[in-house]
């Protein structure tokens, strides 16, 4: 375990600092979340605010504590990986939470109900009631999508509107309804499927009235002016065809010339935006009640908005990297039948190389209290923050120094006063192409490290 590397990091989805053990409560919860989500550790000895190392006394009692204090307090029994971890002249406690098998876990004083906590961001969030059998499902390898609907007779799912959607890939026939899987067996009857309805359901908005697309454009950067909105309530693969049109009607296009021929390209990255809508419209949790997908349009933003965290176990450097778990199998399978998507797990680098190709930032992705967000930036012009000579070198001192270097060091070698260096060095944190380690806010040995340029 390289403890630099991670006393580095911010607090996030699966990384959490505290100082002691004197906020129980706070540790319990965080790691019921990990356990919950997608694991993470916590390190016990930094100051989760100034983030300075203070270190722990006696490591060993203290690691007796935290173990009889979840076991005390977490249900069902969970038991995550403790290590003591010297640094400098002091110990670290580390406790590493996997994903585990058995959730949801929860805090036992609280009950089931409401003691059950998930990890949003760098914050634990308790469980409503959705997510709670969402956790559930996982455990028993189950989707919502999959789900039948045994009030209702196969009669439910307009085939009309399936064969006709799916014409283009082969002549549908009753029977590929429940191949499709959008309609099962239960108890010797034919019964629609949640994904069935949902694509293909006679009266969808009945049974899922918040399963349907708002798109607004707004002025500026803010909702306070709305300029055009529309709500799309056709079947999910009709309506990705009515938001792209949408999207197309605000999107200017800038015209060059080339020669005697015109070129034409849009001002915000049409593609990049349509795979995020179709990954909004296949991951998007049904089972939350009050939100339909939302999609702003803004002066220099588009936020593609699902109701639905990440899948549990997931993380957003995970999904970045091509790792995927459908929430909604039945429904990922169908738009992959439809061409609508390439393959499973590839929806979201897609959508990073589409922009950088068409010269746009990298698109922000967030989970934002239910939700997830896609935030794809349309302003083509970079902020390039000019690099003088002396901070270049700072640069090439720590690119070759990976371990980190102390103030005192890097003034030496670029002939500048401690002083004089400090304030560089403070101003390029700032600029988020520095970052530092310290055990307090006077600490001679703090060390920087190179972020990025």
């Amino acid at each position: 375990m390289n403890i630099i590397e991670l006393l580095r990091q911010p607090e996030s989805k699966i990384i959490e600092f505290k100082r002691d053990l004197s906020s129980s409560a706070g540790i319990i919860k965080t790691i019921i979340a990990f356990s919950n989500t997608a694991g993470g550790t916590l390190v016990i000895g930094v100051e989760d605010k100034s983030h300075y190392v203070v270190g722990v006394s006696e490591p060993h009692k203290l690691e007796e504590q935290l173990a009889n204090l979840i076991s005390d307090t977490v249900a069902p029994n969970l038991v995550p990986e403790i290590d003591i971890i010297p640094f400098r002249e002091t110990y670290l406690l580390v406790v590493r939470v996997f994903p585990s098998s058995s959730r949801p876990h929860y805090y036992k004083k609280n009950g089931l109900e409401n003691g059950v906590y998930v990890r949003v961001g760098s914050t634990n969030r308790r469980a409503d009631c959705d997510i709670i059998r969402e956790l559930q499902r996982i455990v028993r390898n189950e989707s919502f999508d999959q789900q039948p609907l045994i009030d209702l007779s196969v009669e439910a799912i307009n085939f009309d509107a399936a064969s006709e959607q799916l014409s283009h890939i082969r002549k549908l026939k009753p029977t590929d309804l429940e191949t499709l899987e959008l309609v099962t067996m239960h108890q010797g009857q034919k019964v629609p499927t949640v994904a069935g309805m949902l694509l293909f359901g006679q009266q969808r908005e009945k049974y899922f009235p918040d399963a349907w697309i708002q798109a607004g454009r707004f002025d500026g950067d803010d909702k306070s002016v709305i300029l055009d909105s529309v709500e799309f309530k056709q079947y999910p693969i009709e309506a990705i065809a009515g938001v792209m049109n949408f999207l197309e009607k605000h999107a200017m296009q800038n015209i060059t010339i080339d020669g005697v021929k015109h070129k034409r390209s849009w001002s915000i990255p049409l593609a990049a935006v349509r795979e995020a809508v179709i990954n909004a419209v296949v991951h998007a949790d049904y089972s939350q009640q009050g939100t339909p997908i939302r999609i702003a349009i803004f002066d220099h933003r588009i936020e593609i908005d699902n109701p639905g965290l990440l899948r549990f176990g997931l993380t957003i450097t995970d999904i970045k990297q091509g790792i995927s778990k459908l929430r909604n199998p039945i429904m990922g399978r169908i738009f992959y039948i439809a061409g609508l998507i390439e393959r499973w797990g590839s929806g979201i680098q897609r959508i990073i190389s589409t922009c950088k190709e068409g010269g746009f930032p990298e698109p922000t992705f967030e989970e934002i209290a239910t939700h997830f967000r896609v935030t794809i930036h349309t302003n083509r012009q970079y902020n390039k923050q000019v690099i003088d000579s002396v901070n270049q070198s700072i640069f090439d001192l720590l690119k070759r120094h990976e371990k980190g270097l102390t103030t005192a060091v890097i003034a030496n070698e670029i002939t500048l006063s401690p002083r004089a260096t400090r304030t560089r060095l403070l101003k390029l944190i700032e600029l988020g192409l520095v970052s530092e380690l310290a055990s307090s806010e006077k600490d001679p040995g703090r060390l920087y490290f190179l972020t990025g340029i």
